[in-house]
């Protein structure tokens, strides 16, 4: 599969210096990036396979600031494509060369926080762990914490509707976003929800959640902060064979017992993580659970000897209870390194897609047999208890043909994902990676009222174009 970007718009690059000049009276210089080894910096995010350079980019400091490169861009016809900290692993934030980028790092200050209402207003370039470290001091904490929390900020979270391996209790992005700062493509300042749990009318933050900078650009966000447990304890539990960890994955959420993570790691992963993180892994096992409980020390207990007596019928080989904050911080370490661990050993894609729980042992057998087809290898590592599959298919980039296998396997994994009752993304995004697989989920109706809604925010399609929806479709809208 070979992901193709639209030809730019010739009159566009002919108008560069302009374009430059004018933005140049807008923002200050050094927000300004117009060289081309400075740009190449924007030239990707976390799909380094494809890459293009932009136009230019602006890197604005305030809400007005954006607002006034947005309606510039409007008025001329230029394309934007926002971006937060370009961790994005599915194309989210690669440009194109007739665009600009406006990356929103620069604005990454706490503004407010009320801790009797349990919300912090902030900006969205800071980062997940960033609003956590502001609050902690209190007792509290902000719940999303995708694997890339130190970097990747609020805005690109709120693009994508990022998660994290304590989604499973305290839910994704949209469950923690209670207001947005949003500015539209002609300059436009919009407030959308609040600090209030709730608002009248249509449900518009659940439709900015998500939508992957094609509505407007998010400058502030409201977002939920709670209390922390008083406690937590990871456990691991290895086993014989990936279908006996799939099985015990579904019956601990079938018996209603909800962890506050509940994570898999098969072979290869297990192996690749513990060379990396020495966080005291299994390796004589072919699939590995992690599962943490919170709550005070007799909640802990008896949450763990519950899960415990769930597993023993799945034969685990391993059971391993933390038993200091030590332990639990190599358990957590060789988990959140999987990705850069994995990047050591080979070149690898990492797919998103989602299916229902009780299908994890097929699902996971059905991902070996089609990445062995391919003559590839695959290391799987993901959110068990929603049933979010991470799969790393990895190949050699300097092995002619490898990628292309790669992304057919990649393919193929996702259409499971679909026929299996699930979806083709979790909390990536669809970004270009997914794009063209839009239809296998989608009917030409779906989309269609999908765009429709897209175009009432942007009628001129030209906030981060060519993503999401397939470029025929696109086109014809």
């Amino acid at each position: 599969m070979t992901i193709a970007f639209p030809k730019p718009d010739e009159a566009v690059l002919a108008r560069r210096g302009e374009i430059i000049e004018g933005l140049g009276r807008l923002v200050a210089a050094e927000a300004l990036i117009v060289s081309e080894d400075e740009r190449r910096a924007f030239e990707t995010d976390g799909l380094t396979a494809y890459r293009q350079v932009p136009l230019a980019v602006v890197l604005p400091s305030t809400t007005q600031e954006v607002s006034a490169v947005l309606r510039f861009c409007h008025e001329r016809g230029v394309k934007v494509v926002p971006r937060g900290a370009g961790t994005s692993l599915c194309g989210g934030a690669i440009p194109q060369q007739d665009a600009i980028v406006l990356g929103v790092a620069k604005m990454n200050r706490v503004l407010d926080v009320n801790f009797e209402g349990r919300t912090a207003r902030v900006q969205a370039g800071i980062t997940n762990l960033g609003i956590s470290q502001a609050v902690a001091h209190e007792g509290f904490f902000y719940a999303p914490d995708p694997s890339s929390q130190l970097a990747c900020t609020i805005a690109g979270n709120i693009a994508m509707n990022s998660g994290g391996a304590h989604c499973l209790k305290y839910g994704v992005t949209t469950n923690n976003l209670l207001g947005v700062t949003m500015v539209l493509l002609d300059g436009t300042v919009v407030e959308i929800g609040g600090e209030h749990l709730d608002s009248p009318g249509y449900d518009i933050l659940g439709i900015v959640c998500g939508s992957e900078g094609q509505l407007g650009v998010v400058t502030e966000a409201v977002v939920r902060i709670l209390r922390a447990a008083e406690g937590a304890r990871p456990a691991l539990m290895g086993f014989g064979s990936v279908e006996d960890a799939g099985a015990c994955v579904a019956a601990i959420i079938g018996a209603g017992i909800i962890p506050v993570a509940l994570e898999y790691m098969d072979k290869p992963a297990i192996q690749i993580c513990e060379a990396f993180a020495h966080a005291g892994y299994p390796l004589d096992v072919e699939a590995m659970l992690i599962v943490e409980v919170e709550g005070s020390d007799q909640e802990i207990d008896d949450m763990l000897r519950r899960i415990v007596a769930i597993a023993e019928p799945f034969r685990p080989k391993t059971m391993k209870v933390s038993q200091s904050e030590a332990e639990s911080a190599a358990i957590w370490k060789g988990r959140k390194s999987a990705f850069g661990a994995t990047g050591r050993v080979a070149d690898y894609i990492c797919m998103d897609g989602t299916i229902p729980t009780g299908q994890l042992p097929f699902v996971l057998r059905r991902i070996d047999e089609i990445v062995k087809s391919y003559g590839l290898g695959v290391a799987n590592v993901f959110h068990a208890g929603d049933g979010n599959l991470h799969p790393l298919v990895m190949f050699n980039t300097n092995v002619p043909g490898e990628m292309e296998k790669a992304e057919k396997a990649g393919e193929d994994i996702l259409r499971l994902c679909v026929e299996v009752g699930g979806c083709l993304t979790g909390e990536h995004g669809v970004g270009i990676e997914k794009r063209d697989l839009m239809t296998c989920q989608f009917n030409a109706t779906d989309l269609e009222q999908q765009m429709r809604v897209r175009g009432v925010f942007d009628p001129r399609w030209l906030l981060n174009p060519a993503k999401v929806f397939p470029l025929e479709g696109r086109l014809a809208a």
